[in-house]
């Protein structure tokens, strides 16, 4: 099980879209994943949404023009994400088993994004599998977007991955380090609690 499923009990998906709509309605900017991958590949790139939940950020990137698949654990999730966009293709997959073949998908990916903590919310010890399945579906010179706390003030679990375990797990899966960054807004990394890491695949 998931430390997500232990946390949630699997039937988190609709107080996950309120807190959000929430912060739509306040005024908060909800969008600074989909804005990060704008401006990384052009409109019309194909993106996998891995941990997509309840599909906010796949759902933007699709309305900007982006050609978007998403795959999540969670069936409470993505009946959200079905709920608001019926006509985007969402797949209830353990990312630690994520073949795009057995969901009929190319695996040619221009870019792989892991928002919302992903991983470290992984089942304990599926980490490196996790980044090795995710690295297989990126086209050569594609890359891996993944955005995750460090510590206990940006997780709602004990960390269990520190950035170099995760910088050896890309490695070890033909990544390599692009650039790092402290929040979604590209502000630069200062060894904070919170890191943005983007990594390509090799030509």
């Amino acid at each position: 099980m998931s430390r997500w499923q232990e946390l949630t009990g699997g039937t988190s998906g609709e107080e996950y879209a309120a807190r959000f709509d929430a912060l739509r309605r306040s005024g908060k900017d909800v969008h600074g994943e989909a804005a990060f991958c704008q401006a990384l590949v052009p409109a019309g790139a194909r993106v996998l949404d891995a941990g997509c939940g309840t599909g906010r950020v796949m759902i933007r990137l699709a309305e900007l023009g982006y050609d978007c698949v998403g795959i999540d654990l969670d069936a409470s999730m993505l009946d959200v994400a079905r709920t608001q966009a019926p006509h985007l293709p969402f797949f209830q997959v353990d990312l630690a088993e994520f073949d795009p073949a057995t969901l009929g998908v190319a695996a040619d990916f221009d870019l792989v994004v892991a928002a919302g903590n992903v991983l470290p919310l992984l089942t304990p010890g599926t980490e490196a599998t996790v980044v090795e399945r995710l690295a297989a579906a990126v086209r050569p010179e594609g890359l891996l977007v993944a955005g995750f706390g460090l510590d206990a003030a940006h997780l709602p679990v004990p960390p269990t991955i520190t950035l170099p375990e995760y910088d050896a797990h890309c490695a070890a899966a033909g990544l390599a380090l692009v650039d790092r960054f402290a929040t979604w807004d590209a502000a630069p990394y200062d060894g904070g609690g919170y890191a943005v890491s983007v990594h390509r695949a090799r030509p």
